[in-house]
């Protein structure tokens, strides 16, 4: 299963490269409204979530007890790490080499540590196949936001 899960990671990998290849021209830092994030900002937030979700899916497969993942503020994040500034194209090429990470760490997991106990910020309580399944829903919401007209 978690085979499937890096294959998942790099179909996503390769069809938005493709995409972004294509749409190069986008405006990118274009702002919907002040409170919306840019298409940069969308990319950025793909990035604090594939650092955020490296951690979970590596540090729940040696804890002892049920993983506990912690939420994090996820506009402030956006806004400090300056994502609407940085170059459009070292920003892909940031959250491409995250995914090909995570692809790369999801293709070993065994069985058992995909039902590794995971409590979530809501104190609601899944495991770590959940968590993953979760990841890539997001990523394809996402990246669905970035080249839509």
């Amino acid at each position: 299963m978690a085979h499937f899960f890096s294959h998942q990671i790099e179909e996503i990998l390769k069809e938005t490269k493709e995409r972004f290849l294509q749409n190069i021209n986008i405006d990118y830092e274009y702002k919907p409204s002040p409170e919306k994030w840019s298409k940069k900002e969308i990319v950025g937030h793909l990035i604090d979530s594939a650092m955020n979700n490296t951690r979970r899916f590596t540090e729940s497969q040696f804890s002892t007890e049920t993983y506990l993942v912690m939420a994090y503020n996820q506009d402030e994040l956006v806004k400090v790490n300056k994502y609407q500034e940085y170059n459009t194209i070292k920003l892909f090429k940031l959250w491409y080499r995250l995914n090909k990470h995570i692809a790369f760490i999801l293709k070993d997991i065994s069985e058992e540590q995909l039902k590794t106990k995971i409590n979530l910020y809501d104190l609601s309580i899944c495991d770590l196949e959940f968590l993953i399944e979760d990841y890539i829903t997001h990523l394809r919401y996402h990246l669905k936001q970035l080249f839509e007209e």
